[in-house]
């Protein structure tokens, strides 16, 4: 169940009248209580236990009983947002509402108890003291003569369904221990004593196991420190030991304290021998003398092969260059057939068989390394330097990251700072700019240009790098969504319109909507099972107009009381006006006057009766008076305002936002996270544009570890870190490096450059 501001079930029952006078009164809810009595929804239903009688509430068509006005709700639950919700008013008519975070609506039997003293608030559940407060004294006068009510209020609002069962209201010292009496012990019960004594026997256990663990742990320290710990390099999947050298390409590579340190090699020139020429060999950078073949007006190298054909005789012949003489190669097997037409098919310099044209030769031999890539020719293959690469030989099979930065071959322009990356370069904007594009930062005036996120009743400030908002005095809100402010709330849910302007539902009136006052006790609650439970107090059942003067009837006619009302009655014999008195003012039988008090509400005089209602809403009208009718205004009332302040949605809508699920309930947006499948893995992430997380093999793409404490890395210097530590890469001022269970993970913050 949702955050619900009015409610399914409804019961009125009338208090004692010397409530507020007897120090010691305790009011049982349901015990005159008939469901027969023209409650529908309402159900005898088994309870938690037999002594007393429970009710199901359900359904949204039960029907308020003797109860017209609601002076204000006192306790209710959200199941949807796992609140227990507590509402008082003080003697300053100022309205609180203190929230406490528990979930009640989750299908089992609850005892709970809410105790009031002074300026003292306790929660109780099921005999646990759950939380405990000061807040603002709450107003405790309670008159004679009233009512109050339980479940729902009527069908339009929220949906309760539950059971409830020993409803009751105390005034009376510690009331809270009418329900739970063991809270009223000093000694504990021999049941409280076993309970005792297996917690202790549990915690011992969970000592003696963690003392263990550490035990083990220090005699794996004491190992470390007579260890020579060695930092070495891993590199492709090769382990060098300190000192050690080696050959990665065209570069000579060092482990150096753990780090690889390598320098490009410098190609010497070459002065080969007769019979010999320069050529590169499979493996290396440089060029090596080779044995060479000549053979029909071409040089060959060793191990090189050509192949001629006879065109007229279809035959072919293939040569092999094998210690400076060409030697004929036999074929061992016949040429594959091809799928391709025969104007497709290519004859190749170096073997017999003919190949369909966009053969892949990079399949067959790939030479080229790391940074090049391997392109497919007509006849052959070809490596070409990737983006952001320049090649250290002719054939481009090695190559080297440009670093645009130091060269000046980058396109970053004022405001930014160029750092050069593998194949490329980024340029970060300096501290307090905002980027423009990938190239550029500025820093501008969002306020003076109208490119900020300010509500229309907000104050835009404009800051380095950005703006901020602030809601203008009479608003409050983030500066982003900003809502009127009315001193003191609006009360009976009445809605704050513009600064101090509250707009009050029909039947109530004032500055704040209070024509009531809020009253307030001790209260004893057992309830509930499912939904949402709201305890409220309502105005008296009858009042006599006639005695208390509050009447409109004319001096020529008698006032009559009628339950609920009243009737202007002429004498027989006499010739009544039908006039009314209305604020001192007469008015005639007929006439019709919109109240000075409250522009929405039309009265008009009917043989002596001054009937008032609320101005009818046609949201069609053009000139409709948006202040009477805020329903018909899509800012206002039960319309709700998306987070990024451009969308509107009806009362019921839901959406997701922000990886929350968000539904509007009568012009108030609940939001709850989303549930998520579990992932049993130790790392995992949330991808971009998704909510839940997903489980990943490498861990330094993890955005959460369960960290393991038992798998430790080693860093530069050799020091054994724990999962989850991080630190400064040593050399370095922006490389941070963490541990991810026996993982090193090292990234470079950009901002810190």
């Amino acid at each position: 169940m949702g955050l619900l501001q009015l409610f399914v079930g409804l019961f009125c029952a009338a208090a004692a009248a010397a409530f507020g006078v007897d120090p010691a009164v305790r009011i049982s809810v349901f015990q005159e209580f008939s469901p027969a009595q023209g409650f529908s929804g309402v159900t005898q239903v088994q309870g938690f236990h037999d002594d007393t009688r429970a009710f199901l509430f359900q359904g949204n068509t039960i029907i308020v009983h003797n109860c017209e006005r609601t002076l204000q709700k006192i306790l209710e639950s959200s199941g949807q947002k796992s609140e227990v919700r507590l509402h008082f008013q003080t003697k300053g008519q100022q309205t609180y509402t203190e929230i406490f975070p528990y979930l009640l609506a989750d299908n089992q039997w609850h005892k709970v108890s809410v105790s009031i003293s002074a300026s003292h608030v306790a929660l109780y559940v099921d005999c646990n003291k759950i939380y405990e407060r000061v807040v603002a004294v709450p107003l405790m006068e309670i008159p004679e003569e009233t009512s109050f009510w339980v479940g729902q209020r009527n069908s339009a609002h929220g949906l309760f369904k539950g059971v409830m069962q020993d409803v009751q209201i105390l005034v009376m010292p510690q009331g809270y221990i009418t329900q739970c009496p063991d809270l009223n012990r000093t000694c504990p019960t021999c049941n409280d004593f076993h309970g005792l004594v297996q917690k202790i026997m549990e915690l011992q256990d969970i000592l003696a196991k963690t003392s263990s663990k550490l035990s083990l742990a220090e005699e794996k320290m004491k190992g470390l420190d007579s260890c020579y710990c060695e930092r070495t390099c891993h590199v492709k999947g090769v382990t060098y030991r300190e000192e050690q050298t080696w050959t990665d390409g065209c570069k000579n590579c060092t482990c150096s304290n753990g780090t690889v340190r390598c320098e490009k090699i410098l190609c010497p020139l070459l002065e080969c021998p007769d019979g010999t020429t320069p050529g590169y060999v499979t493996g290396t950078c440089c060029k090596e003398c080779q044995s060479m073949c000549l053979f029909s007006e071409q040089t060959l190298v060793e191990g090189q092969r050509c192949a001629v054909h006879h065109p007229t005789a279809g035959l072919c012949q293939l040569f092999e260059c094998r210690d400076r003489t060409m030697h004929r190669v036999a074929s061992s097997k016949d040429c594959p057939q091809l799928t391709c037409a025969e104007s497709d098919q290519i004859t190749l310099t170096d073997r017999c068989c003919r190949v369909c044209r966009g053969h892949d030769f990079c399949e067959e031999e790939n030479i080229c390394a790391e940074n090049s890539a391997c392109v497919n020719l007509d006849a052959g293959a070809s490596c070409s330097c990737k983006n952001g690469f320049r090649p250290l030989r002719e054939d481009s099979a090695y190559c080297e990251d440009i670093d645009e930065c130091a060269e000046g071959r980058h396109y970053c322009r004022e405001n930014t700072q160029c750092v050069n990356t593998a194949g490329s370069f980024m340029c970060i904007c300096h501290t307090g700019f905002i980027r423009i594009d990938d190239y550029s930062c500025t820093e501008h005036d969002e306020c003076a240009s109208g490119q900020h996120s300010c509500d229309d009743n907000a104050l835009c400030f404009n800051t380095v790098g950005g703006h901020s908002c602030s809601c203008k005095p009479g608003y409050t809100g983030n500066g982003t969504v900003c809502r009127a402010l009315c001193d003191g709330r609006c009360l009976n849910g009445g809605s704050c319109a513009s600064p101090n302007i509250c707009v009050c539902p029909q039947g109530f009136s004032g500055q704040n909507c209070e024509t009531d006052r809020v009253l307030y006790f001790y209260l004893y609650i057992n309830t509930v099972k499912v939904g949402f439970l709201v305890m409220c107090l309502c105005a008296p059942a009858d009042i006599d107009e006639c005695r208390t003067g509050r009447s409109t009837c004319a001096n020529d006619t008698v006032c009559f009381n009628l339950d609920g009302g009243y009737d202007c009655r002429c004498p027989h014999g006499h010739n009544c006006t039908g006039d009314c008195v209305h604020q001192a003012k007469v008015k005639h039988s007929g006439q019709i006057w919109v109240l000075d008090s409250d522009r929405c509400s039309v009265c008009s005089c009917q043989s002596g009766r001054v009937l008032c209602r609320r101005m009818v809403c046609d949201c069609d009208n053009p000139t409709l008076d948006l202040f009477c009718c805020p329903e018909c205004d899509p800012r206002l009332t039960s319309q709700c305002l998306h987070q990024n302040g451009l969308l509107t949605y009806s009362s019921g809508d839901t959406w997701i936002d922000s990886c929350q699920r968000c539904q509007c309930l009568q012009g108030e947006v609940d939001c709850w996270p989303l549930s998520c499948p579990p992932a049993d893995c130790d790392f995992t992430l949330v991808p971009e544009g998704e909510c839940c997380p997903r489980c990943v093999s490498d861990p330094c793409q993890a955005h959460t570890v369960r960290n393991d404490i038992t798998k430790t890395c080693e860093d530069e210097h050799g020091i054994t870190r724990f999962s989850g530590s991080s630190w400064v890469k040593h050399g370095t001022d922006c490389t941070l490096c963490q541990c991810k269970n026996g993982h090193i993970c090292c990234s470079v913050d950009p901002m810190c450059l």
